[in-house]
């Protein structure tokens, strides 16, 4: 059976190729649906006719004419009258005409909306759809998938008929459309698709994206489906982030930046994704605009991925453009390298020059925006008071007129920076503000209260001469949702060892909750000679809920011991960022001596000895340096 089909096949092409001249004009695609069709028919009926009666039986497609001098007129035409006045001209139309019109019509009109609600109720134009609704099958598919834009851009009714058989012209058509008919699809009609409720139409236009991701050979297509469709399908986004990868090495900067926005626009931290984009943009030498720099920095805040030969390059790239940039670039990437958690000296340093040097243009957001990227990194500029009384300056007068959440921003960032003044603890503090926050469960309205009590910390500690409002007692707690629940490698290491180093429960205490905002991982009291004390016979100001009444014998002392993770740091760095290094200096106000205990130093203990030992060895050291002042 197979040698028969073999000399089937040969026959064939014979004959074929003896017919080129006569089918010419028919086209590769005719030529093609016809030898398969007569391959089929020849295998199932041995007496079916030649290639020639099939040729005259069955047009399998129609071909495209000629260029005609209408195409011309088409072309050429500047106004929609123009395009028009060819329906009733005496112009032969052929099938794809109309459909041509009504492409032209919609780029002529693409930004007069008043014109396009007058077109729709032209009678012409009627004409136009319904000679499109009735040559909808003989449309070639190029034209077809562009016809569909342009009706939706010339807000052609959903209800029309003429649109419903266009769609569903589409909708039959999938399966045999390009790839790049169905990206063109996706990218100039999706939104419509959305819009107008085409949801089946759109669904299966997806369908048929995520099943032949593979035929996607080129950047730019793979750039503009992750854009346009890949926060409409989670699953097609998987497929589209594996061609990435794939195609990764092809990508320019601005492919690269594109891909990095649309992330962070959908949230999607795709760690191999990330790690080869950094990759390239560490290796390969692109030239990089003011404009790509921004991006790339705000794609990888957003994405809270860190990776330091990229930020130190952004850092690096965006200098020599901080004297060009606008105040809002300034600020958009102050916040955008504060999420980073990268402190890079020279650049905040040139971003308040640039501010200080045009005071009077600098508008309040902008100086808000910049004032908590430095809050966050806990850098204070060369130029502080300058840049601190511009920033008083313009708080002055509107701080009570922010909204709530703001006013409490701003007051903590000065907290943490030790800038914030009498009134505006006064603004933030008063009875009026905290209420709204207390008891909410919005986890931002619990992270505004935070900060709140915060405040009033400061106010208690810092400011001796601050004479109210506070809180009142009864709020400042700390709620049972604020204390983290699960529990890091560090935290249990430090737990345990502590319990081996005091032994009894009443000569310590884990976890423990004051009543400025923070949570001690430990407290111990020591003796003047360097003892255990048990704390809850003494009295305790401290916590949010006091125990005990006796005094603290003379010569005693309170320790606390504080953990610093990861997280704690600015990247690459030992430098604690702004909200820790608050609370060490709170806890130190309080009349604590504190024992840091932080990562890096952890790590390097290995046996339950070495950490004891260790532990024992910071506390001697915090109460020498108290006896040494």
């Amino acid at each position: 059976m197979a040698v028969r089909l073999m000399k089937r096949c040969t026959c064939l092409l014979r004959e074929a190729t003896r017919l080129v001249p006569t089918i010419a004009p028919v086209g590769r695609v005719r030529l093609a649906g016809v030898a398969c069709k007569t391959l089929t028919s020849s295998v199932s009926s041995p007496s079916s006719g030649s290639l020639t009666e099939l040729l005259g039986k069955e047009q399998v497609f129609t071909p495209y004419p000629k260029h005609q001098e209408v195409d011309c007129l088409i072309e050429k035409a500047t106004r929609p009258e123009e395009l028009l006045e060819l329906l009733g001209g005496g112009h032969r139309l052929h099938h794809n005409h109309a459909a041509v019109i009504l492409i032209r019509l919609s780029y002529l009109l693409s930004e007069k909306p008043k014109e396009k609600a007058l077109l729709v109720e032209d009678a012409r134009f009627q004409e136009l759809l319904s000679r499109v609704d009735s040559q909808v099958a003989s449309i070639w598919h190029g034209t077809l998938v562009k016809l569909l834009r342009s009706m939706y851009t010339l807000m052609v009714p959903q209800t029309s008929k003429e649109l419903q058989s266009v769609e569903q012209e589409v909708r039959w058509r999938l399966r045999r459309l390009k790839y790049k008919h169905l990206v063109f699809l996706v990218e100039s009609c999706a939104s419509y698709m959305r819009e107008q409720h085409s949801q089946d139409l759109l669904a299966e236009l997806l369908m048929h994206l995520e099943r032949r991701w593979t035929e996607i050979g080129d950047s730019r297509t793979v750039v503009t489906m992750m854009m346009k469709a890949g926060h409409l399908s989670e699953s097609l986004m998987n497929r589209l982030e594996d061609k990435c990868l794939e195609l990764v090495e092809q990508f320019g900067p601005d492919e690269l930046r594109k891909v990095l926005v649309t992330l962070a626009a959908q949230s999607r931290r795709s760690v191999p994704l990330l790690r080869a984009i950094s990759y390239h943009l560490v290796q390969k030498p692109f030239p990089l605009t003011k404009g790509m720099l921004l991006d790339l920095a705000y794609a990888y805040g957003k994405l809270n991925f860190h990776q330091t030969q990229v930020s130190q390059r952004l850092a690096a790239d965006l200098l020599p453009f901080v004297p060009s940039m606008t105040f809002g670039e300034v600020a958009r990437c102050a916040k955008s390298f504060a999420l980073l958690k990268w402190l890079n000296l020279p650049l905040f340093e040139a971003f308040t020059q640039h501010l200080l040097s045009r005071v009077q243009d600098v508008s309040l957001s902008h100086v808000s925006s910049i004032l908590l990227a430095f809050a966050r990194l806990n850098f204070r500029p060369e130029q502080e008071d300058e840049f601190f009384n511009l920033v008083h300056e313009k708080l002055d007068s509107v701080l009570g007129s922010l909204e709530p959440t703001l006013q409490v921003d701003l007051v903590w960032a000065l907290c943490v920076l030790q800038q914030v003044r009498e009134a505006e603890l006064q603004t933030v503090l008063h009875p009026g503000l905290h209420t709204q926050f207390l008891g909410s469960k919005s986890p931002k309205d619990q992270s505004t209260f935070q900060k709140l009590v915060h405040i009033n910390t400061t106010a208690l500690l810092e400011h001796p001469e601050y004479k109210g409002p506070f809180l009142p007692a009864s709020t400042v707690s700390l709620s049972p949702s604020s204390i983290s629940k699960q529990m890091t490698p560090l935290q249990k290491e430090l737990q345990e060892t502590l319990k081996a180093l005091l032994g009894s429960t009443d000569q310590g205490s884990l976890e423990v909750v004051t009543q400025y905002g923070w949570v001690l991982d430990a407290e111990v009291l020591l003796d003047a000679d360097g003892h255990f004390l048990p704390l809850r016979d003494f009295v305790a100001p401290h916590l949010a809920q006091p125990v005990g009444n006796q005094p603290l014998p003379p010569g005693a002392k309170r320790i606390a011991f504080l953990r610093w993770e990861f997280p704690n740091f600015n990247s690459r760095s030992k430098d604690l960022l702004g909200r820790f290094v608050l609370a060490r200096r709170h806890v130190l106000a309080a009349g604590f001596l504190v024992v840091d205990v932080p990562y890096y130093e952890w790590l390097d203990l290995k046996s339950g000895w070495q950490k004891g030992a260790y532990l024992k060895d910071k506390m001697r050291k915090a109460v020498a340096e108290e006896l040494a002042k």
